[in-house]
């Protein structure tokens, strides 16, 4: 979907906002404060349902007001799209969808799909492991909505394999009937599990060269090797021999110890680990990098791009990078926002600017 038109009502900062936005690139200039942030975060919500911010909904409601509203209206396939979400201060949040009201938000993936980079991305380098499971993961919904079943099925797998190892209580209350409900669950997250670490590990060995293009564009280094590779600890002998092997440690810890909730994608730049070895230009050239080949892999597969929505970009980049990026835009609908101008040679197809709170054009 191509979002023509965002309205917000009570959303954050803004008590009401009309903004139009351009097929192309839409940038948006304002000082540090002024609520650029907050326009991003609603196209995402639209999205995903979600804050990339990582805030709760109730965040997202204007200080007082008991609700908001956030209105999305675009095109999708050569047809009108209109998405409407209500976020309810103490109540249920409702979205519609041309007039039609969801009642289940996993029938909304896929309306809408959206790359976000923000500032907070240096983690998918810099912090640990559930940073980059998560970005993998979200990848694969956008790829397609089955895979958001099938990791809420590892979840609840995973809870419900916990809360009986707690009531073992390291093993002293572990029957023979908790045990066969174990085995139960082992298998089930042998199952669950090992398709959505297959599911995975496809999905890095498809972004690495993306993500080592982009990141060669980035950083003006043609040569540099940019390697991610999926790890798992019990990836040899499979997952339901591990969790046997396991399973006296899980009974005596009281939590799952293996299995892919511990897994990790290793990030490497000329043969050394991103996280711990590259500069914080590298790593933040890197993460941008990661955020591109998603976006990029997303279009091969749906044949749609997502809308890119790049937040205060350029002030996580050196000029020479910021040049770079503008000019290795991929094709479709960006919107991105920017309190220290633009590049030089940036053309936007739209520009607006946040004046006092209020969005205006120029």
């Amino acid at each position: 979907m191509q979002v023509r038109h965002l309205w917000l009502n009570d959303f954050r900062s803004y008590a009401s906002a009309d903004v139009e936005l351009a097929d192309g690139l839409t940038v948006i200039l304002g000082t540090n404060g002024e609520g650029k942030t907050n326009l991003l975060e609603a196209l995402a919500y639209v999205a995903t349902l979600s804050s990339f911010r990582g805030a709760p909904f109730e965040a997202m409601i204007r200080d007082g007001a008991p609700s908001a509203v956030v209105r999305a209206e675009g095109v999708r396939d050569g047809r009108e799209l209109l998405i409407e979400a209500e976020l309810v201060a103490g109540g249920r949040n409702r979205v519609h969808v041309n007039r039609q009201r969801l009642q289940r938000s996993r029938d909304l993936l896929g309306a809408v799909r959206v790359t976000v980079f923000a500032p907070d991305d240096l983690v998918l380098v810099k912090g640990g492991p559930a940073e980059r499971r998560r970005y993998l993961d979200d990848t694969l919904v956008s790829l397609h909505p089955r895979y958001d079943n099938l990791e809420s099925e590892v979840e609840r797998v995973i809870r419900q394999r916990n809360a009986l190892l707690k009531q073992s209580l390291g093993g002293t209350r572990f029957d023979e009937s908790a045990a066969f409900t174990l085995d139960v669950w082992d298998a089930k997250l042998a199952e669950y599990g090992e398709a959505l670490a297959a599911a995975r590990t496809e999905l890095v060995q498809r972004l690495e060269p993306s993500a080592r293009d982009a990141y060669r564009s980035l950083a003006f280094a043609s040569d540099v090797e940019v390697e991610a590779r999926y790890e798992s600890t019990w990836a040899v002998d499979g997952l339901a021999a591990a969790l046997t092997a396991a399973r006296r440690d899980d009974l005596r810890r009281g939590v799952t110890t293996v299995g892919p909730h511990r897994d990790d994608v290793q990030l490497r730049i000329r043969g050394l680990p991103a996280r711990t070895h590259a500069s914080q230009g590298e790593q933040r050239s890197l993460a941008l990098a990661l955020r591109l080949a998603a976006h990029e892999v997303v279009t091969a597969d749906t044949g749609t791009p997502p809308v890119l929505l790049l937040d205060d970009v350029f002030s996580e980049l050196d000029p020479s990078r910021s040049d770079a990026l503008v000019r290795h835009l991929p094709p479709g609908q960006t919107v991105l926002t920017s309190a220290a101008g633009l590049p030089t040679g940036t053309v936007p197809d739209l520009v607006l600017r946040i004046d006092h709170g209020a969005v205006v054009r120029g």
